[in-house]
């Protein structure tokens, strides 16, 4: 079975490494010029090991966008043929929020395959189906058997950015 059937989650102790040996890493729009904050810490949220994404995002200097993101495999591409979706746990601040999903054929920065949640002031789990994800500056169809990166993002709007996340997996 793949090793990711189980939910991503962080290591005890104060690092962003998770159970698949993958760092998470947090982006902003500073990358290209933009003047987006953010940042990425571990955190215990009502009891719960968790991801703390938070920062501000900014549309100045055609910037908006924070992410927390995640490689999913080593040895470059994760095969998620066998799995239908995924689902998350999120605590956050009522805002709409993105994953983004990065395979072989996005090979330019602002190409991914999007899907959007909003969050609520305490914990919900979150499943979002393959087929909600949208492709975003790429026409390629989503390819689930060649998954490099997922991402957490805040984008798009002048917003505070202030999610929690959890138990990040791929659902058969």
């Amino acid at each position: 079975m793949n090793k990711i059937a189980t939910p991503i989650n962080i290591q005890k102790g104060n690092d962003l490494f998770t159970n698949i040996s993958g760092k998470w890493r947090v982006f902003t729009d500073t990358v290209m010029g933009g003047i987006s904050n953010g940042q990425l810490l571990p955190a215990v949220i009502e009891g719960k090991n968790c991801l703390h994404l938070s920062g501000t995002v900014s549309l100045a200097n055609n910037g908006g966008f924070i992410q927390a993101s995640l490689d999913l495999s080593e040895s470059g591409f994760f095969d998620a043929s066998d799995y239908q979706g995924i689902e998350i746990d999120v605590y956050g601040n009522g805002e709409i929020y993105n994953i983004h999903l990065r395979t072989q054929d996005t090979q330019i920065v602002w190409q991914s395959y999007r899907a959007s949640f909003q969050t609520k002031p305490y914990w919900q789990h979150i499943r979002l189906a393959f087929s909600d994800f949208s492709p975003h500056r790429i026409e390629t169809p989503l390819n689930r058997s060649c998954l490099r990166r997922v991402g957490i993002v805040a984008i798009g709007r002048v917003m505070q950015s202030d999610i929690a996340f959890a138990n990040l997996c791929f659902y058969p």
